[in-house]
């Protein structure tokens, strides 16, 4: 996999010509800046900016037009108050890759505040090792209803120690509007919920992404994520995808790479509250 390439193309697809990951999301490039805009549990934020050629505050190019227009700070102040105006909590999500140089710095002086960096990890379908199998005793099912997605939930608040109604919204929104862009599973040992995730799929593009895996501390290394993992993959083979993507924490990283995933760049939420 030519990674410069492939990192080219995920920014292209997914990024720069994003499309609304859900049925009341709407996305727009307004400037330099591509943004999405969402129901309060949805996600709000910029998925994009070329900011690569931006002028600094004050700056003239010789032999150029007026770059005022372009500063990073009058940027950034244009999207605080777009949402801010909407009362909406929102995200710029960067990219260890993206220009200019100290981005993240200026977010933070804006009033940002940054969260954990992950790894961008993309794989090649094809490339990847996919013979896995769950664990005995364990099988996997698709959510396709309430009842399943309560079941993910549950996975999902006792993994992360973190509170999901807004990913039950978001997923029971999806399943109602556009259930072929979403693949849901849970792991279940008997009859309790001991692991989940999900792929979304982007119509037009060559990616689909895995996101929200986790797995209950009592059946943590035992190979119930590369299951889910493999589980999803195949999924996307059959719908037609090439590469699937992970912002992958420290946990589930060095997993990945023995799955065949490569490391291609770094990701990090910055989020500003009104």
């Amino acid at each position: 996999m030519d990674h410069a390439a492939v990192l080219a193309l995920f920014d292209r697809e997914l990024r720069e010509d994003a499309r609304p990951d859900g049925p009341d999301a709407r996305v727009e490039r307004i400037g330099p800046v591509v943004r999405q805009t969402a129901p309060r549990h949805g996600w709000n934020g910029v998925v994009w900016s070329g900011l690569g050629g931006a002028a600094e505050p004050g700056e003239r190019r010789e032999g150029g037009p007026d770059p005022r227009g372009t500063d990073v700070d009058m940027v950034i102040a244009a999207q605080i108050a777009y949402f801010t105006g909407l009362n909406r909590e929102f995200e710029w999500k960067l990219y260890g890759h993206d220009l200019p140089a100290g981005l993240g710095q200026r977010l933070v002086a804006a009033g940002f505040t940054p969260g954990p960096e992950e790894t961008l990890m993309i794989g090649e379908i094809p490339e990847l090792r996919l013979d896995t199998e769950p664990p005995k005793g364990v099988r996997i099912v698709p959510v396709t209803d309430r009842a399943g997605v309560d079941l993910m939930i549950d996975v999902h608040e006792k993994a992360f120690r973190a509170d999901a109604s807004w990913l039950r919204h978001q997923m029971l929104d999806r399943l109602t509007a556009a259930p072929d862009t979403m693949v849901a599973v849970v792991a279940l040992a008997g009859r309790e919920p001991v692991s989940a995730a999900r792929m979304e799929l982007v119509p037009g593009t060559r990616f689909a992404g895995l996101w929200g895996g986790g797995t209950v501390d009592a059946w943590r290394g035992r190979g119930i994520y590369r299951t889910l993992v493999a589980h999803r993959a195949r999924a996307a083979a059959e719908r037609g995808c090439r590469y699937l993507q992970v912002d992958a924490s420290s946990r589930s990283r060095p997993i990945l790479e023995r799955l065949g995933f490569a490391p291609l760049t770094t990701t990090a939420p910055y989020v500003y509250v009104p």
